[in-house]
């Protein structure tokens, strides 16, 4: 499983002003401007890439804060 398709989900759904290419894995994506409604159709579109249901313990900011974050939760239900 890749950042970059992580990334590519966010691209194409989170309708970000800013250059995800140039995002850091770390970054905040709420500061970079995702809304709490892009991160419910980036959530979906993750489950769909991936193959995955976020459980109810996932549905938090926290876990859609970062690629970093997004990657270890869906290491964590693919594992």
């Amino acid at each position: 499983m890749s950042k970059e398709k992580i990334r590519q989900v966010l691209k194409d759904h989170g309708k970000f002003a800013a250059d995800m290419d140039t995002l850091a894995d770390d970054a905040d994506l709420y500061e970079a401007g995702m809304t709490s409604h892009a991160s419910v159709n980036v959530m979906l579109a993750l489950e769909d890439a991936f193959d995955l249901e976020f459980p109810d313990r996932m549905l938090k900011r926290s876990v859609f804060e970062s690629i970093d974050a997004i990657h270890a939760a869906i290491q964590e239900l693919t594992a």
